[in-house]
């Protein structure tokens, strides 16, 4: 009789789960992903469920999030004005460029800047080496966010500088997210917080918050300086972003150190999640000093997350792809996209774009990497052009489109990023910046190998079973 008993709970378990997944108007992918979960491992897909799958009230969570009294609303309806009269961007060829910038006023407020330069680092040394030299250079205050910061060789030479900084009389914030840095010890950000460094987890891992909170992730990667100088791309802070972890050997990543107009949408996407985790306003006008004259690069800072009405890098992302004529060359550590960028990438290649595509060839996470292999069946059909990165593990999330448009940031081209993480992305409409991603990519497509139609469609059935399997669980990662 105990046995009927316990079926029968797992029966209602399953039949109730399913019921309120279903009134919650899911996805449909994700929801059939969830039932045959449940239906599986009644007591452990309850289990995630709770912990990954409910899908609560994000506008009432997030309602508090953001600073009042700044100028943003102002200033997009003056440039969506300026479009509209032909005013902002002027002249032939700009249409594709138009339509980008016209969606992200819309989607996220998100002014364009034409006063920016921005500097490529493309491996951890550059990065870490510029930064430490702007650090250096502080004077008033330091605002740093990053999804992992690690207590080892790296991150105690960034924790040390931050508090010299600090005993210098320069204000110094660090913001980290309570999922990616929970192996770093307490007492790592401890010592910074005795030296009077603010110090802010972005939703730790605490009961009973755990079950509403754990899916939503601060994935962005944000440094301000003085307001003068910014950072954002694809590196956290630790040992394997300069390839010293032996077990994942060369770590190639991208990211970027920005001057200008931008730096100021950096601090405004830094001091919004500071005033969410800890209520403390902070807007004085020094954090936005009058930028001096830094280059001529036409510039979006675009931010994205479960707080904002729209999905506003995936949109971004889509429509660029849906818009190219020439060329599509992207890159991402994690590729598990949604139905509409299949869509986008397949219709320009089968349209007679160039669409190339490099993932990682040694998987960093194994059930990401076969979920993206899933892929590629309907992208290979299409004429999309892949290729496996086998130097090292690959991190960098770039995407380059036609001549003139080029975005980097936190982002992969996964669902992750796209629903559930906050990330911030620079979207750049500039022919020098994209020539010269466009080196790098070239590099990157001579470390990897291309895979062949012919031998990808007869690969061995364990394989194809990997793919079916992870693609199945990928909607609910």
């Amino acid at each position: 009789m105990d046995w009927i008993i316990v079926l029968g709970l797992g029966v209602l378990q399953v039949v109730l789960v399913g019921a309120v997944i279903f009134l919650e108007n899911r996805n449909p992918g994700k929801t059939i992903s969830w039932l045959i979960v449940l239906t599986v491992l009644p007591i452990l897909g309850f289990v995630l469920y709770l912990l990954l799958g409910r899908n609560v009230q994000k506008r009432r969570m997030f309602r508090h999030k953001h600073l009042k009294g700044n100028r943003l609303e102002s200033i997009v309806e003056q440039q969506l004005q300026q479009l509209s009269e032909e005013e902002l961007l002027p002249g032939y060829g700009m249409e594709q460029k138009k339509r980008l910038v016209r969606l992200s006023l819309n989607n996220s407020l998100s002014p364009l800047t034409s006063n920016n330069r921005f500097t490529v680092l493309t491996d951890g040394q550059q990065k870490f080496k510029e930064l430490f030299a702007e650090l250096e250079r502080a004077e008033d205050h330091i605002h740093l966010m990053y999804y992992i910061f690690r207590d080892d060789e790296i991150g105690q030479d960034t924790r040390k500088l931050l508090i010299r900084k600090r005993q210098e009389g320069v204000e110094v914030r660090v913001m980290v997210d309570g999922l990616g840095s929970h192996k770093t010890p307490k007492a790592f950000f401890q010592e910074m917080e005795r030296a009077g460094i603010e110090v802010a987890v972005f939703f730790p891992l605490k009961f009973p918050f755990l079950t509403n909170r754990l899916n939503f992730r601060n994935h962005r990667k944000i440094v301000v300086i003085d307001g003068k100088v910014g950072f954002l791309g694809g590196m956290n802070i630790g040992d394997e972003y300069l390839s010293r972890d032996q077990k994942l050997g060369f770590w190639r990543d991208t990211h970027l150190a920005v001057h200008g107009d931008s730096v100021q949408m950096l601090q405004r996407a830094f001091l919004n999640d500071w005033f969410f985790v800890t209520r403390k306003p902070i807007n004085a006008p020094k954090y936005y000093p009058k930028p001096e004259q830094a280059g001529t690069m036409l510039v979006q800072i675009v931010p994205s997350g479960p707080d904002a009405e729209f999905d506003s890098i995936r949109q971004m992302f889509f429509t660029a792809c849906a818009t190219a004529e020439k060329r599509i060359y992207l890159q991402t550590a994690y590729f598990i996209p949604d139905d509409s960028i299949i869509m986008a990438l397949k219709m320009a290649a089968l349209s007679g774009v160039d669409v190339k595509l490099i993932v990682q060839g040694v998987p960093e996470y194994r059930l990401t990497y076969w979920a993206s292999r899933s892929y590629f069946t309907e992208l290979l059909s299409a004429g999309v052009k892949l290729y496996l990165y086998q130097k090292g593990i690959l991190h960098t999330k770039v995407l380059l489109v036609d001549d003139e448009v080029g975005c980097l940031g936190s982002a992969n081209f996964d669902i992750r990023s796209f629903l559930l993480n906050f990330e911030i992305g620079a979207f750049l409409y500039n022919h020098e910046f994209v020539e010269r991603l466009t080196k790098d990519f070239v590099q990157d497509l001579q470390d990897s190998v291309q895979v062949e139609q012919e031998v990808y469609f007869n690969r061995p059935l364990k394989d194809r079973l990997r793919e079916s399997g992870a693609r199945l669980l990928s909607p609910i990662l």
